[in-house]
């Protein structure tokens, strides 16, 4: 049986009550940022099977760039739904959303005292910096741009921190290419000029290197990225590299360690580079939720990249193990479960590494040595 297949443009021309629009891709991709009116089904086949799909509209579904919604799409046709493929997915929607209009004024004010986003994005940004002492006059930051909502969120933020003067400071935006391809390169671009962010790109090989290998790949992208960006920061002058880790990557990582890795061990606000000397890393969003990220993102209708993986559409869905779901969203969605019957767990989880009791400490690690409770005990 042929896949029937429909584009954006024939999409927009059928009445909304005729048809259905379904994300395929998962849960966190289609929360980070989706086709307006889109809906996501956790297990579509299943849903279809049990009869909770429509059988008198048109099932539309789509995938990144729909090759795994092509699969559902026959397999629903097969059960007698008038099921249709989203040509190009949701790759050829974003591409349609680029304009290159020059937008930065009116998503400043977004940022500023009038705006409800200026408490919920700029004071904890600069409560972080301010907390952990990030910044010191003359320093040159290297803020590092990915394309995703974060970090460019990030920039917009250092640069209304700049306008404030308060600090005296110089910011490079800087871009790392790992060998984006064509679209993500495209976005990345169109987002800077919507928002007033001159970029410096420099070109690597990352993307290359790790396509070739089998065991870790993720782990030694991070790291190969990471390094590359020290290295071009020290060479464009810049004394320290900004990351756009928020509040929930601080949560998740550091229960990450305690379910998968068996360590308490915290996401570090700043950190010393142990191979670049003089070099810092600092993460200025420490406090900012990502709630607020995107909402702030969908007000001011904006679509960033999820993830330029070679591996896969979207970071929620790279597996290193062979786990159905990836450690983060399982952890993800253990937050979110365990916060309906205690909002404030993820505050407490934040607290928790701030107020280490170290008496009660059966065994810790300082500067590489491990320590345990009887060195002590006996003289206690």
């Amino acid at each position: 049986m042929d896949i029937q297949e429909i584009t954006l443009e024939e999409l927009a021309d059928l009445p909304e009550s005729t048809y259905v629009l379904y994300d395929t891709r998962d849960e966190i991709s289609w929360q980070y940022d989706t086709i307006p009116g889109a809906d996501h089904v956790p297990d579509l086949w299943e849903s279809a099977r049990a009869g909770q799909l429509p059988m008198d509209k048109k099932i539309v579904l789509f995938c990144m760039h729909g090759t795994e919604s092509a699969a559902y799409t026959q397999a629903l046709s097969h059960l007698g739904f008038d099921a249709w493929n989203l040509k190009g997915g949701y790759a050829a929607w974003l591409q349609k959303q680029m304009r290159h209009q020059d937008r930065s004024a009116e998503i400043e004010e977004t940022l500023r005292g009038r705006s409800p986003f200026h408490k919920k994005l700029f004071v904890p940004f600069a409560k972080a910096i301010n907390k952990y002492q990030m910044i010191r006059p003359g320093d040159r930051i290297a803020v590092c741009i990915s394309g995703g909502k974060d970090s460019m969120l990030m920039a917009k933020l250092f640069q209304e921190l700049k306008r404030h003067r308060q600090i005296d400071f110089e910011p490079v935006f800087l871009v790392m290419d790992p060998g984006y391809n064509d679209l993500n390169r495209a976005l990345i671009e169109d987002n800077a000029v919507t928002m007033g962010v001159p970029l410096t790109f420099f070109r690597t090989s990352i993307f290359d290197a790790v396509d070739k290998v089998d065991k870790n790949p993720c782990y030694l992208c991070a790291r190969m990225r990471r390094g590359n960006l020290y290295a071009k920061a020290k060479e464009l002058g810049c004394c320290k590299i900004a990351l756009g880790h928020h509040f929930d990557d601080v949560i998740e990582t550091t229960l990450m360690g305690m379910l998968w890795g068996g360590q308490i061990q915290a996401m570090m606000p700043k950190l010393h580079s142990e191979h670049f000397e003089g070099m810092e890393l600092i993460r200025p969003m420490y406090f900012v939720r990502e709630d607020d990220i995107k909402a702030w993102r969908d007000y001011n209708r904006l679509h960033f990249i999820q993830c330029a993986c070679h591996f896969t559409d979207t970071c929620s869905s790279c597996r290193t193990d062979g786990s159905p779901v990836s450690k983060r969203m399982q952890t993800k969605l253990l937050i979110r479960e365990l916060k309906k019957t205690n909002p404030g767990v993820e505050q407490n989880l934040l607290s928790s590494v701030h107020n280490v009791n170290l008496d009660m400490v059966i065994a810790y690690k300082e500067n590489g040595v491990k320590h345990s409770f009887l060195e002590k005990y006996d003289r206690q």
